[in-house]
């Protein structure tokens, strides 16, 4: 969590919900859940993958052939709890996608890499 971003307010109280095992009111999990969508798309620029985490978001980042129509290729989607989790280190990548927590489709689509941001 180095980026400004990581270190937002809605970040620190939708994780502190998180760990108390309440759900973050949603204007908070909404801006946390953004926030952190927009430091991946900022360190993972390009179009070749896009991330969707609903209700509250969806970019497209990682290098690559860029998408333009339709379904893209290569989708990442979770929920609002597993993407707060996977963002800041608290769970990895390999256990996410192992539990069913992540799901994920085409070659390009592993985040690994990316994350922690």
């Amino acid at each position: 969590m180095s980026s400004p971003h990581s270190k937002s307010a809605a970040v620190a109280a939708a994780l502190t919900a998180l760990d108390e095992g309440r759900t973050p009111e949603r204007p908070v999990f909404r801006e946390a859940v953004r926030t952190l969508l927009a430091t991946l798309a900022e360190r993972a620029p390009g179009r070749s993958v896009e991330v969707r985490v609903p209700p509250y978001g969806a970019v497209q980042c990682v290098a690559g052939p860029r998408h333009t129509r339709g379904t893209p290729p290569n989708v990442v989607e979770m929920d609002p709890a597993t993407w707060l989790e996977l963002a800041t280190g608290r769970l990895g990548w390999s256990q996410a996608v192992t539990e069913g927590r992540v799901r994920v489709s085409g070659v390009r689509a592993d985040l690994s890499a990316h994350l922690p941001l």
